[in-house]
């Protein structure tokens, strides 16, 4: 039997020396963040994403073979593991197949089965499943069993009772349950109707008279189904071809040649399937589908959720943040460009005409008073009221103030507003003025404030209400923590939930850095770090590369080379002719070509280092303290808004891309709704998901395509 690190690598396509190392690295505690950047050399240059997924991975084949001992060790206590039935559960590859085989020796609920044994027709059942030549005639072979005392009266009773006998082990056989399975999964249909004969018009019209392959069914629509039936909106069944399954089922317990028991043997196999595999068959089904319909959409949140986190910055710009609303009217909050509070407010631009020129004056006096660059506009209710009366600011402002506009996702905003965090951070504000303060810094830095609110409150997935929490939760804390240690953390200024976000930190480490840096002043060092209570050695190993402290004397300090390697970035400098001072400096400029020159394997072993580990060090040394998400491409401002009724047909817009799903992807176009790429709009050439094109936050050129006023609903096109 190959050993996990074996099945691992046949699996992964890594080298079995590699998928051991990452293994060894992961059982001694260190973090995925840490072992993707730095144990580069160790496991032949995998990403995050490809570790996390071995790490699950590893999980699930440890859990597989401690429920294998389990399984025996319960078989062996019944006197009744075999070799025979040893060497399958060891064999088996899935959790599935494992449970198949302790299925027959599982203690069950009393059954029709269990009665027949306790009357003593076990024998019966089985001189008639043997089906050998010259088995007798069933009726005459149940004369023997006849026991009133027993509860048998009858020849036909106790047929009976054999037969519930053969369908339970029919039922309880491995190969049988898998073929089953497999034969469903192949070959089975989704069916689904709408629960009452008048059904209401409702979301789930579609569904009202809907069928398809098990094979192909789409995981969205597996969710809608699921939300549909939960609802009392939909009845659902998963149904396959009865004679078919039958017909297997018969190919494995059915005897050949003939004899006086086959046609016996063949009722009992089909009361086994009627009343009991495909009943349970069909749960499994559904199950599976369920599984994979939530690992696809839990995958492609956190591939919508990492775009998200990682949105350039838009720093040093004094921002206003405009929360908008109907009966609570609009939030505003200034903030400088650092993030800091300058000043709040609450206007009412929906309330009648007059009420917006107060608000337009209003806001004219904060963004002269306070010098406002840039204004962040929530995208929950009222936005497009609020975006349109902002433009009209503009508009008086003139073209000369240099003042845009954009619409952020105000996902979460209000959940962290109400949150004992931004209680503690913001005491003396109401929580609806939080949130406008969440929704400027969104857009200052967005990973920086999308760290405070849980994943799953960001909504940029699709029904993750539905998904199991524990796992969305693990996916989604995953992406945020390889975002948050690929951009790095200035020490002196994060706040304890983005420092709780760094690998090797923990909340209550976190808590105590702040605590720290309050009573101590700002770090001036990463060995500083060593001074805080509870970050030992281990802790200061996993978040010491990824914390930057810019005001240290040490330049590599603010760089993303980890203190193991400082030497090694000493030497490198010394091998290429430059200093520290060069560094600080950025006079690096020639740093490659002059280690090309010097010879990259020789620098690697002067350096002693590997040269994935050289090469991170050169780059971070010629950027220091560089942020990879300025590499990307900004965010699109505003200074104009568009209404709907002013789309036609063909017309080029840029927007930006706010989410994608299975079916397509939303892209906000400065309209008062997104407009709705579908799949088959996305690309000339054939794709299976819009994320093989599209990520949340691209910035693309759409066509439109048609427009419905009435249901507020925009077709785009990417193809031109």
């Amino acid at each position: 039997m190959p050993t996990i690190i074996e099945r691992l690598a046949a699996e992964t396509g890594k080298k079995e020396e590699y998928v051991g190392n990452v293994v060894t690295l992961l059982d001694e505690g260190n973090t995925v963040p840490f072992i993707a950047r730095y144990r580069k050399e160790m496991h032949g240059m995998m990403d995050d994403q490809t570790i996390r997924l071995l790490a699950e991975r590893l999980q699930y084949l440890r859990n597989l073979e401690a429920r294998k001992e389990e399984v025996k060790t319960a078989i062996e206590a019944q006197g009744k593991l075999t070799e025979e039935l040893k060497n399958a559960v060891d064999g088996a590859e899935t959790l599935a197949a494992v449970e198949d085989l302790y299925r027959p020796y599982k203690q069950k609920r009393r059954t029709r089965a269990t009665v027949a044994r306790e009357k003593e027709l076990e024998p019966l059942a089985d001189l008639l499943f043997a089906q050998e030549a010259g088995c007798p005639d069933p009726l005459a072979a149940a004369q023997g069993y006849v026991d009133p005392e027993k509860g048998v009266e009858t020849a036909e009773k106790a047929l009976q009772g054999a037969s519930d006998i053969i369908a339970e082990n029919i039922s309880d056989d491995a190969a049988v349950r898998g073929g089953m399975r497999e034969y469903w999964l192949a070959r089975a249909d989704v069916f689904s109707a709408a629960a009452k004969k008048e059904q209401e018009d409702s979301v789930y019209r579609n569904y009202y008279k809907f069928t398809s392959p098990v094979t192909k069914i789409a995981g969205h629509q597996v969710l809608a189904i699921n939300r549909g039936e939960r609802e009392g909106f939909l009845k659902v069944s998963v149904e396959a071809d009865r004679e078919g399954a039958l017909s297997l089922i018969g190919r494995r317990v059915l005897k050949k040649p003939a004899c006086a028991s086959t046609a016996f043997i063949k009722a009992a196999i089909e009361d086994s399937y009627d009343r009991l595999i495909a009943p349970s068959v069909e749960r499994e089904v559904r199950a599976a589908l369920t599984e994979k319909a939530c690992e696809g959409a839990i995958g492609q949140f956190a591939l919508n959720l990492r775009p998200l986190l990682m949105q350039p910055p838009v720093k040093g710009f004094v921002t206003m943040g405009l929360d908008p609303g109907y009966r609570m009217g609009c939030k505003v909050a200034v903030v400088d460009g650092t993030g800091k509070v300058l000043s709040t407010d609450v206007v009412y631009p929906t309330y009648g005409e007059r009420q917006k020129r107060e608000c337009i004056e209003k806001l004219k006096g904060h963004i002269k008073k306070y010098g406002v660059k840039h204004i962040a506009i929530g995208n929950g209710t009222a936005s497009r009221e609020t975006e349109a009366m902002t433009v009209e600011l503009l508009h008086e402002l003139g073209k000369d103030s240099g003042v845009s506009y954009i619409i952020v996702n105000e996902a979460g905003a209000s959940v962290y507003s109400a949150s004992p965090l931004a209680a503690k951070e913001f005491p003396e504000f109401d929580v609806n003025l939080r949130s406008a303060v969440s929704i400027a810094r969104r857009l200052q830095d967005p990973l920086a404030e999308l760290v405070k609110i849980d994943p799953k409150s960001i909504g940029v997935g699709q029904y993750q209400h539905d998904m199991p929490e524990k796992r969305l939760s693990e996916t989604l804390d995953g992406v945020v923590e390889d975002c948050v240690n690929a951009v790095g953390v200035d020490v002196n200024t994060a706040s304890a939930p983005l420092l709780a976000r760094v690998a090797g930190l923990n909340a209550g480490v976190a808590a105590n850095v702040v605590s720290y840096r309050e009573e101590n002043g700002m770090f001036t060092s990463r060995k500083q770090l060593l001074k805080v209570p509870k970050l030992g050695a281990k802790a200061f190993e996993q978040c010491a590369g990824f914390l930057r402290v810019p005001e240290s004397g040490d330049v590599l300090d603010n760089t993303g080379v980890h203190p193991e390697s400082y030497k090694a970035a000493e030497k490198l400098l010394e091998l290429c002719g430059y200093t520290k001072s060069d560094v600080k400096a950025g006079n690096l400029g020639h740093l490659m070509e002059r280690l090309h020159g010097y010879g990259e394997e020789k620098a690697a072993a002067a350096c002693g280092v590997g040269l994935p580990t050289l090469f991170d060090v050169a780059k971070e040394l010629k950027q220091p303290g560089r942020d990879p998400r300025e590499e990307l491409p900004p965010p699109v401002l505003r200074t104009d808004v568009l209404e709907i009724k002013d789309l036609k047909p063909g017309m080029e817009l840029r927007g930006t891309v706010r989410n994608v799903i299975d079916f397509g992807a939303f892209v906000d176009i400065g309209v008062h709704q997104d407009g709705l790429v579908h799949i088959s709009e996305i690309s000339d050439r054939f794709i299976r998901h819009p994320s093989e094109v599209l990520s949340v936050g691209d910035v693309v050129t759409v066509w439109v395509k048609e427009v419905d006023e009435k249901k507020g609903r925009i077709s785009l096109t990417m193809k031109r």
